[in-house]
Parts: C-alpha cells; sequence; structure tokens
C-alpha cells in the first residue's frame, strides 16, 4: 500500500510520520487545491487525479479543494468569480472523467465558517510578514506583488488555513506547494493543530523544455497554450505539439517528452513502452523501464522524432476517453467562450 501512495511523490514529509498514520488504522484524509483559472492539461488533470486514484484504492478519503476565492485574489480569469466557478465546475467534470471519486468542494463553500477566519487569523499571527512573502510564490507570484495589491498576502495564510479547516492528515501538491505546507507544519507545532504529512509530485515540464530552468518557471502552465497538452486537444493538436517540443537528441534534462513517459505513461498505462520506427531503422524497440529507456535515448540509440509519435500515440489512447467525456459537455463550451473573451 505505501509503494502505491509514494508512486509517482518525488518528496515525502516526513516519512516517518506517514509510517504512524499507516499504522493507526485511523480512516486517513487527503487533499488538494487548485485554483480555477483555465483549462486542464496533463500537469494538472492527468497526473494528480491519477495519484488521487492511487490513495482512493489505499482507503484514503480524497478531498479537491477548487480554490474560487484564491482564484480570485490571484487575478484569474480577470478576478471574476463568476467565470471563476464555471472554471471550477469544469475542472470537477475533468477530474471525474479522468476517474477519481474524490471529493469536491469549492473555497466559496467554507469561506462563510467564521470558525475558518478564525483560523486564518491565528495563522497570520503565527507568521512573519517576511515568511509570508517568502511563501508567495505557491501562488506565481514575486515577494514584491504585495506591495502592490495587499490582498495576495493573504493567500498563504488562507492556503495553511484549508489545511486545518478541512481537517487533512495529508496535503498533496507539487514541488511549487512546498512553502505552503512548511508553513503549514511550523504553523502546526505553534498552534497545537495536527501536523499534515506533505508528499510532493512532479512538476511536468512544459513543452518548449526546462534544461537548467527552474522547474516551477519551466513547468507545463495553461497560459503558455502552445507548450501545453490539453485533455481535450484534438489527435491532430496532440501530434503537432508532440512534435514541436523541445526533445534534443541525447538530452534528458528538462526533456518534457521524457518527463511524459516518466510521469504519466510508464507508471499508469504500461509495463513495456514501445519505440516505433521503421524496418529500415531497426524495427520497433520496447523498454521494461523509463531508465532503460532514458539510457537509450541519452546513448543516443533512439531517434528523437521516433520518441515523440510514438509518446503522441500513447497520449492520444490516454485523453481520447476524457476527450469523449468532455465532447458534448456544456462546461467545456462555456470554458471555451470565456477563453475567447479573455484573449
Amino acid at each position: 500500500m505505501k509503494e502505491k501512495i509514494l508512486r509517482n511523490i518525488v518528496e515525502v514529509i516526513t516519512e516517518r510520520e506517514l509510517d504512524f498514520l499507516l499504522s493507526s488504522g485511523k480512516k486517513l484524509k487527503a487533499y488538494i487545491g487548485f485554483e480555477p483559472s483555465g483549462f486542464v492539461h496533463l500537469g494538472t488533470g492527468v497526473l494528480w487525479p491519477l495519484k488521487l486514484r492511487d490513495l482512493e484504492e489505499c482507503g484514503i478519503h480524497t478531498v479537491v479543494l477548487l480554490a474560487d476565492w484564491h482564484a480570485y485574489i490571484n487575478d484569474k480569469l480577470g478576478g471574476d468569480l463568476e467565470k471563476i466557478k464555471i472554471c471550477g465546475e469544469y475542472m470537477r467534470e475533468c477530474f471525474r472523467a479522468m476517474g477519481t471519486n474524490a471529493q469536491f468542494i469549492f473555497a466559496s463553500e467554507i469561506v462563510g465558517d467564521k470558525d475558518y477566519w478564525e483560523k486564518v487569523i491565528r495563522v497570520a499571527k503565527k507568521t512573519t510578514l517576511r515568511r509570508a512573502k517568502r511563501a508567495m510564490t505557491i501562488m506565481g507570484r514575486r515577494e514584491d506583488e504585495a506591495e502592490l495589491d495587499s490582498s495576495k498576502i493573504i493567500y498563504p495564510f488562507m492556503q495553511v488555513a484549508d489545511i486545518f479547516h478541512l481537517d487533512v492528515d495529508i496535503a498533496l501538491g507539487g514541488m511549487d506547494q512546498r512553502h505552503a505546507h512548511m508553513l503549514a507544519r511550523d504553523v502546526a507545532e505553534k498552534l497545537k493543530y495536527r501536523k499534515v504529512v506533505a508528499l510532493h509530485g512532479p512538476l511536468l515540464t512544459g513543452l518548449q523544455g526546462g534544461g537548467r530552468m527552474d522547474p516551477v518557471e519551466a513547468k507545463m502552465s495553461k497560459s503558455k497554450p502552445k507548450s501545453t497538452i490539453f485533455v481535450h486537444d484534438s489527435e491532430e493538436e496532440i501530434r503537432k505539439k508532440v512534435r514541436k517540443a523541445y526533445c534534443p537528441e541525447g538530452v534528458v534534462e528538462g526533456n518534457p517528452i521524457l518527463d511524459i513517459v516518466r510521469y504519466i505513461i510508464f507508471p499508469y498505462y504500461t509495463d513495456k513502452f514501445v519505440v516505433e520506427r521503421d524496418e529500415k531503422y531497426g524495427g520497433d524497440v520496447e523498454f521494461n523501464s523509463y531508465e532503460e529507456l532514458e539510457n537509450a535515448f541519452a546513448s543516443r540509440e533512439i531517434h528523437p522524432l521516433d520518441l515523440k509519435n510514438s509518446v503522441a500515440n500513447y497520449l492520444i489512447n490516454i485523453l481520447s476517453p476524457i476527450r469523449k467525456k468532455m465532447e458534448n459537455n456544456p462546461l467545456l463550451e462555456e470554458m471555451m467562450k470565456i477563453a475567447g473573451e479573455m484573449k
């Protein structure tokens, strides 16, 4: 069970505490939060629902917080709460299409509770301004941006209060959420709250590649549509985007095509990855682990175009069921309309 819980997790804080939770016999509760702010892509709408399914299969109750108020503070979708709510409903449908049984809660459902705001204030009183500004990276903001809009300094306090108010044992998130989770753990000691176990997953690299860039800067983002594969993309769009992706021959670091194989295809969809090649180039090659594939690519035994074509085929098969479920969903149509208005 523990192996499944830690699948695709790059950091656990702490493993000893996780072991204690698993041996306690209690019904565990895990949460992850998302700002409803645009179309769902591989890095959110595939990677994390798969992780939620892992936990659910281990008997853990999962909660997805659709952080609409947080998105409002963060100026997403023009700060229009109505559009943000529609986006949250659309995200919920996409996640459900991926098969997660998570409970979905909008932040707007809990902000009316005075106990929630009491927790926000308690967290703020135990946090220095410097620490709060440093944590603003969780919302993709620089520290100095609070000088122009002081509401943004509230965001880290709210995210930590979310954890306490939802009464969770496990907090999930990418490595970009580490500041918030560590703040929650530090504050918990001061306020005598239960300390959450943090499970941090990888940040899927955008199709433009990362190289030696900061992984947070290089991650797949809805704000860079040409560098992102959305769950509703057509087969033609998937092939086109993958074909143009950063994937230099022999280069492993910051390679988004290898990232997709490493974090999505191999862990969840196959135990034998096949690179399809023309017979005149040696025919198809089968790999039994990601490490085998990476070594072969680093040694230039696999051509980038062959790898790209194979990854595109896998992605088309993975995303096809989601795309079909969302094809006639009015929420996707609403999102298309909203996206058009935001241009």
